[in-house]
C-alpha cells in the first residue's frame, strides 16, 4: 500500500508527501546505485553503479534506461554546475571531472600538494562557481569500488576548488570519513555527513553543520546536526524550505531545519543517494543499491541554477 511507503514521526511531515503516491521502482540490475543528477532541459537523471564502472542516464520522457557512460571512472556523486554540464567524483579516476557540453571530460581536481586524492565521493558547486568535494577513502579500500591502493594524502578532507584559479584548498580536515555534502539555501551553511563508522564502531555516523565565512571560502563553528537513526546517512538533498532529505539504511529521511528527523520515505533497499527532479522538481530521485527509484512529493527541491 501506499501508505506503507511512508513513516510520520512528526506532525510537520504529513503534509509534504501524499498518501496515495507510490515510491515507484524504476529501474534494476545495478550493484550500487549512487549519485543521481536531475538535467532539466532533457528531463533525465544521470547516475552512478559504482562496481560496474558504468553510469546510467534515466529518460523521463518515455522510462528508458540507457548506459550514459562506461567505463566511468568508477564514478560516485554527481551535480550540475551553473552552467548545466555534468561534475562528476571519480574513485579509479582517483579526481572531480567535468562532462563539457561536446561531451569531452576536463579534469578539475585530482591532487593536492602533489599527491593524488583518495577517491573523491561527493561534490557541490557553490553560487560562486567553487566546487566543494569529500574525499574518503572507499574507492582505494578495496577493488570492488575501484583500485585498491594505499593513500598518498594519509587522511580524509573537504576541499574546495577556487573557480578562477583552480587551486585547491582543504577546507575540512578533522572528519573521519567525509561523504555526502550540501550548503543550505542561502550558503550560510555547509552540512557534510560523516560516516567514519565503517571504520570502527568508535566513529561518528552522523552529519555536521559548519559556518560559512563571508568570503565563502572558509568554515567554522561546526556541530553535530543529526546522529544517524538507522545505518549511515550518505548523499542529500534540501528542498525549497530548507528541509533535508537524506539517504539512510531503511530509506530516506528528512529532517526540519532544526534538525529534528520529522518522517522517512520508506525504500525496500538502503539508499546512498537522492535528487529532487521533474519539471516542478517535485520528484524525488532515488539511488538505493541495486536500483533507481521515484516518489512524486508535496514539496519542491531547491534550485541550484
Amino acid at each position: 500500500m501506499p501508505a506503507e511507503d511512508y513513516e510520520i514521526l512528526d506532525p510537520r511531515f504529513a503534509r509534504l508527501f501524499n498518501g496515495n503516491a507510490n515510491v515507484d521502482k524504476l529501474f534494476t540490475g545495478c550493484r550500487w546505485a549512487e549519485g543521481p543528477a536531475w538535467f532539466a532541459a532533457g528531463r533525465y537523471v544521470v547516475w552512478s553503479d559504482i562496481p560496474n564502472n558504468r553510469m546510467l542516464r534515466y529518460d523521463e520522457t518515455d522510462g528508458s534506461v540507457g548506459v550514459f557512460r562506461q567505463p566511468s571512472g568508477n564514478s560516485n556523486g554527481n551535480t550540475v554546475d551553473r552552467q548545466g554540464r555534468l561534475v562528476t567524483c571519480e574513485h579509479s579516476g582517483r579526481r572531480v571531472s567535468r562532462t563539457e557540453y561536446d561531451g569531452s571530460i576536463t579534469t578539475i581536481a585530482a591532487k593536492w600538494r602533489g599527491k593524488r586524492f583518495n577517491s573523491p565521493n561527493d561534490a557541490v558547486v557553490k553560487s560562486d562557481g567553487s566546487i566543494w568535494f569529500t574525499d574518503p577513502t572507499y574507492g582505494i579500500d578495496t577493488d570492488y569500488e575501484g583500485d585498491k591502493a594505499e593513500s598518498e594524502i594519509g587522511a580524509c578532507h573537504v576541499y574546495r576548488v577556487d573557480p578562477g584559479t583552480g587551486d585547491v584548498e582543504a577546507v575540512i580536515t578533522d572528519m573521519v570519513r567525509p561523504n555526502g555534502l550540501a550548503f543550505s539555501l542561502d550558503e550560510s551553511k555547509l552540512y557534510v555527513v560523516d560516516t567514519g563508522r565503517t571504520h570502527g564502531a568508535q566513529n561518528p555516523a552522523h552529519m555536521r553543520v559548519f559556518n560559512v565565512g563571508k568570503g565563502g571560502k572558509k568554515v567554522s563553528g561546526e556541530k553535530i546536526f543529526a546522529d544517524c537513526t538507522a545505518g549511515l546517512f550518505d548523499g542529500f538533498r534540501l528542498d525549497a524550505d530548507g528541509r533535508i532529505w537524506t539517504s539512510a539504511a531503511d530509506g530516506i529521511h528528512c529532517y526540519d531545519p532544526d534538525g529534528t528527523l520529522i518522517g522517512k520515505v520508506k525504500v525496500p533497499e538502503v539508499t546512498a543517494n537522492c535528487v529532487f527532479g521533474g519539471n516542478k522538481l517535485n520528484c524525488l530521485y532515488i539511488a538505493g543499491t541495486t536500483s533507481l527509484y521515484m516518489v512524486r512529493l508535496m514539496v519542491n527541491g531547491a534550485k541550484t541554477y
